[in-house]
């Protein structure tokens, strides 16, 4: 067969290469040569963790056999899909990305990737992640830092560093990344691709690393919307075309977008505000309706709820997770084991003696009280100004240099990287709502800008079917240029 005239394999979104393959317009073993092959030339990134080609090559011969057979085409049929490594899957380890889980081998996939292997999809590898999900860089320091495609001296953003690397690099079109505080759409706005983070609970996270059960989600990465779409059908419901990929796109005549401009929009880089501004002036041209509104108390809650939370569940639930897939390590042996930087962290925060241990005391007045407050706030936000989705930049600064993890300078003033990196993205997952992250433009210096656009509780169909529209109107970037 012919390779699509107009570009190359690797360019192609999800969406095409999976109606091609189903059609037998080039093989899916050919397909997944092409991506293996990039993957080979741009190792030096280290996206992956692990990955077997020859295990892709033959469960990719296996999906041609069935397509010649007459078997229906699924829904992802024939893609290699990269998943994250700290969900399950079982046919490669699942480190986490620390060394006390190294050699821990799941007996079976996480239900997640189950329903993503039967709608016909291929794991493409392991991908690299900020060691235990605890961080935004993705500098593991125990499987080598994942680099950014677009500079390879700055962050891919993290924790899901590894997965956003690789669907920006064109190793695959359409991966596994997961949320608990921004894990998602950060590395998506860093490397300059889309990203989602659905409703907390949307798509199942059994057999995933946790922190917390109340804020993990599993969600997608890839560089066109309707990826996502084709991904939301799957994971949501394990649903087969042609309702997996359909969406109405909705109409942005009309739409009203929340502008709060007193947290979001606060001390921005200046690129990362004048690409924002100019984002916004495009959506008004088109017919959005920004609508100025406020969050009284918005910090407050946040610094009340999310990290007491997280810091909390994790010294609960990673211990169950280790004892029920069988890891072979207790939570002491595993933290013990740790990278210095993430000991350094448990040690100060999660473990009993930390000086900022979260007693039960806290935990509970974070769970029963701040976190019903911040979902009312914004609720009552979304129903009091008629809004579709709150709109702000996903990150107050583009993509740092690698290594830049204590203080960072934004607009001539030092502020703590986390608060830089964290504080657009934490009330999101905090209270639970989808997340859509689409890119806005590129610096002068050729960094990406995102703007992020959170939804309702349960209003992820719409959320992706406004962000086909609003992906018509902010564009695609160009792709990194890569050196092997």
């Amino acid at each position: 067969m012919n390779a699509p005239p107009d570009r190359g394999l690797t360019e192609l979104d999800a969406l095409d290469a999976v109606l091609r393959m189903s059609r037998g317009e080039f093989s899916v073993e050919r397909y997944a040569e092409a991506l293996l092959e990039r993957c080979r030339e741009l190792q030096s990134l280290n996206a992956f963790i692990a990955l077997d080609p020859q295990r892709v090559l033959q469960d990719a011969r296996q999906r041609d056999r069935e397509r010649r057979a007459g078997k229906p085409a699924g829904a992802l049929f024939g893609l290699p899909v990269p998943v994250k490594d700290s969900v399950n899957t079982g046919d490669y380890p699942t480190t986490a990305g620390t060394p006390a889980l190294r050699d821990f081998r799941p007996r079976e996939d996480a239900p997640l990737v189950a329903r993503l292997r039967a709608a016909g999809a291929i794991v493409l590898g392991k991908t690299n992640l900020h060691e235990l999900s605890f961080g935004w860089t993705s500098r593991n320091l125990a499987f080598g830092a994942v680099l950014n495609p677009y500079d390879r001296t700055r962050i891919p953003g993290g924790s899901s560093g590894g997965t956003a690397a690789a669907i920006a690099a064109r190793l695959a079109p359409l991966g596994v990344a997961a949320d608990t505080e921004g894990s998602t759409r950060v590395p998506a706005a860093l490397c300059g691709i889309a990203g989602f983070r659905p409703t907390t609970g949307r798509y199942p996270t059994t057999g995933c690393v946790p922190i917390s059960s109340l804020f993990d989600q599993v969600g997608p990465h890839a560089r066109s919307v309707r990826d996502l779409v084709l991904f939301d059908g799957v994971a949501a419901a394990g649903q087969a075309p042609p309702q997996a990929a359909a969406v109405q796109e909705l109409r942005l005549e009309g739409t009203r977008l929340g502008v709060v401009r007193d947290y979001w929009f606060a001390g921005l880089d200046p690129e990362v505000e004048r690409i924002t501004a100019a984002a916004l002036a495009r959506l008004s041209a088109a017919g959005v309706v920004l609508v100025e509104s406020a969050l009284p108390g918005l910090q407050a809650l946040i610094d009340r709820a999310t990290q007491q939370v997280q810091n909390h569940d994790v010294r609960i639930e990673l211990p169950i997770f280790l004892e029920t897939y069988g890891a072979n390590v207790s939570f002491e042996a595993l933290v013990a084991a740790a990278s210095p930087d993430i000991q350094a962290t448990f040690h100060s925060d999660i473990l009993a003696g930390a000086p900022r241990f979260v007693s039960e005391q806290a935990y509970l007045a974070a769970r029963d009280e701040a976190l019903p407050a911040l979902r009312r706030l914004l609720q009552d936000c979304f129903a009091r100004e008629r809004i579709d989705a709150l709109v702000f930049p996903a990150t107050m600064l583009p993509a740092p240099k690698i290594g830049a993890e204590g203080m960072v300078e934004v607009a001539g003033r030092q502020l703590p990287f986390t608060t830089a990196i964290a504080r657009n993205v934490d009330p999101c997952s905090t209270a639970g709502l989808p997340g859509l992250v689409l890119p806005a433009g590129l610096t002068a210096g050729g960094l990406p800008v995102a703007l992020e656009f959170d939804g309702p509780a349960g209003s992820d169909r719409r959320l992706l079917a406004l962000g086909v529209a609003l992906e018509r109107v902010l564009g695609r970037l160009p792709p990194p240029v890569q050196k092997p």
